[in-house]
């Protein structure tokens, strides 16, 4: 194993730990300041961080969209406006187990990424990848409902931060095929285009629902209060996290760098309980069927190509007369 493709599993393995903390972290800032401007202050400075860089690396001309304006802005949307106007809201109302649900919900991600590519590239799933995610949606129902099917029905609020996470990880899902699409691109260009899209996005939208009376400008003393969670979520969990998970993912590829979201969950339920929350037995259950779902449908996709190579190979051999 070479040094390159330890310093990549290494770079995803420092993306999934970044992540995890984040939904317990969001938590506790959550009890302060309300999303929305949690985000657009997060996400203001990370995008000024990501524009520094793409001038001080690459200069000026990495500035232009060269035709791909309408994607850019679409992507933009979907990763920063529709994943974190989505996602944290919904563990906001999930409640006290919400950073777990959230956490479980992500490592869900490469499941949904199985549909996006079905309708977007038209990659028709194989059963085993369909299979793959009605187990992982019984494990994050029991994570959910903790063996109580009743708490689906005792709240409004528990079915909509529900529905609120699955369409905010489906938002990130778009925005991670997305760059595919840029094959020519760095990650840090198209990174800071999407960001720098995306926090326009999030200022235009916090600044209509402040004038409609929706939203309310926190304090000076509200932001200094969240300042600790504020910089985890800029520099780990924004910064750090998305430059290690995609060189991570370069070098390692996706096949494996994804399998790295298996410690997301883990990761938020370790901090989680440290922080006093009691996690039960059905909630863990939940939760290691959900990873068991979606390691098993990753060893299937490799066992799949491995073979369709040797195939491959063998009707190169033939062609030949070998």
């Amino acid at each position: 194993m070479s040094k390159k493709y330890v310093a990549g599993l290494l770079l995803c393995l420092i993306a999934a730990l970044s992540w995890g903390g984040t939904y317990p972290v969001m938590a506790a800032a959550l009890k302060t300041i309300d999303p929305f401007y949690l985000t657009l202050v997060r996400y203001v400075i990370v995008a000024v961080i990501f524009a520094l860089l793409l001038l001080l690396v690459e200069g000026p001309t990495a500035f232009k969209a060269e035709g791909q304006t309408v994607r850019l802005w679409v992507f933009g949307a979907a990763g920063f406006l529709g994943f974190n106007f989505l996602v944290f809201p919904g563990q906001q109302l999930a409640g006290a187990s919400g950073s777990i649900i959230a956490s479980v919900m992500m490592a869900v991600q490469p499941l949904l990424a199985v549909l996006v590519t079905w309708i977007y590239r038209g990659t028709k799933p194989t059963i085993v990848s369909l299979l793959s995610m009605l187990v992982a949606a019984l494990g994050v129902f029991m994570v959910v409902t903790k063996g109580h099917i009743s708490v689906l029905f005792s709240s409004r609020n528990t079915l909509l931060a529900m529905g609120l996470l699955l369409l905010g990880e489906l938002s990130w899902v778009v925005y991670t095929v997305g760059g595919t699409d840029f094959p020519k691109w760095s990650i840090l260009r198209y990174t800071a285009h999407t960001s720098i899209r995306g926090v326009i996005l999030i200022a235009v939208t916090v600044a209509v629902a402040t004038g409609a009376g929706w939203l309310k400008i926190p304090s000076a003393g509200q932001i200094i209060d969240v300042r600790w969670p504020l910089l985890y979520l800029i520099s780990f969990a924004g910064v750090v996290g998305i430059f290690a998970w995609n060189m991570g993912n370069r070098i390692v590829t996706p096949l494996n760098g994804i399998l790295f979201m298996n410690l997301v969950p883990i990761t938020s339920f370790v901090i989680t309980i440290i922080g006093g929350y009691t996690v039960s037995w059905f909630e863990l259950a939940g939760c290691a069927i959900t990873i068991a779902a979606l390691v098993g449908n990753n060893l299937y996709g490799r066992y799949a190509a491995k073979k369709m190579e040797q195939v491959s190979q063998l009707g190169s051999s033939s062609d030949f007369g070998v």
